[in-house]
């Protein structure tokens, strides 16, 4: 049975996205990351819905009027063209987020 904690990476240079499912109207992904954030002035304006959940680590998403924390466990919906970026992830361990895109 896969585990959406197992084989994750050893290093990461870069934020590293996993697609689990993909469909017409769905999407879900695993992201890794340890310590990277969206690159200043980015922000994510996406045209489907997203729910999120940090399944271990630390975060912070920063939307236009205001700024979130996320600890393992939390989990936020996303409207659609609602605009965001990652703002900080914890540096001394991975973290490791469950995202589902939907219309």
């Amino acid at each position: 049975m896969p585990n959406l904690l197992a084989n994750l990476p050893a290093s990461l240079p870069a934020e590293v996205t996993d697609t689990l499912v993909r469909s017409t109207n769905l999407r879900i992904e695993r992201i890794t990351s340890t310590g990277h954030t969206t690159p200043e002035g980015y922000w994510y304006d996406q045209p489907e819905h997203e729910f999120v959940v940090l399944l271990t680590g630390a975060a912070r998403l920063q939307f236009e009027d205001e700024t979130v924390s996320l600890a393992a466990g939390d989990w936020l919906r996303i409207p659609a063209h609602r605009k965001h970026r990652v703002a900080w992830t914890s540096p001394a361990e991975c973290s490791v987020w469950l995202a589902v895109f939907y219309q």
